[in-house]
């Protein structure tokens, strides 16, 4: 059996959001930390993430949301532990010309993740274009899953329910 693990964004994501939607239809579904909402504190939400994955032996794939998809290359740049994949929706974008806030100091790693992941892009995203997505899945060694125009895949870009990502974790687990 495998643990998925739900690895949310900088919010709290509202009922209709689809990681929200997937942790109410899938009760062996784990908050990997409960979505505590803003600030995103980078070291905090790796922690609790690390905390989540060592709490079992048992492997986990982790479904991340945005600044869920930071918490998730950060602990993989630092710790090791039983993951089995990872699904990286919609990561924002972070590099030397971010500007930088409290929330997001640095820029998101880029070292191959030691695990399978898909990255899944928008062409219309907000926060990433394209090409950054490409070259996310390129750095990670990961997959890149074409969402099309969906925005950041969230509440207000009309995602409530979402298939393709259910589609996407069940590969990631077979």
């Amino acid at each position: 059996m495998t643990r998925h693990l739900l690895v949310p964004g900088r919010g709290r994501p509202r009922p209709e959001h689809w990681l929200r939607r997937w942790a109410d239809t899938h009760p062996e579904a784990r908050w990997a930390p409960r979505p505590p909402g803003p600030p995103y504190v980078v070291d905090e939400r790796m922690a609790a993430l690390h905390a989540a994955i060592s709490a079992d032996d048992e492997p986990a794939v982790l479904i991340a949301h945005s600044a869920g998809c930071i918490s998730v290359a950060v602990w993989a740049a630092r710790h090791t532990g039983p993951v089995r994949a990872a699904l990286m929706v919609t990561p924002p974008y972070l590099g030397p010309e971010t500007p930088r806030s409290d929330e997001f100091a640095y820029d998101m790693p880029r070292d191959r993740l030691p695990f399978r992941t898909i990255v899944v892009a928008s062409r219309t995203d907000p926060y990433t274009t394209y090409p950054q997505f490409e070259q996310y899945a390129e750095d990670w060694g990961a997959e890149l899953f074409d969402a099309g125009d969906v925005g950041h895949l969230d509440t207000s870009s009309g995602y409530g329910p979402w298939p393709d990502g259910e589609r996407l974790v069940e590969t990631l687990t077979s």
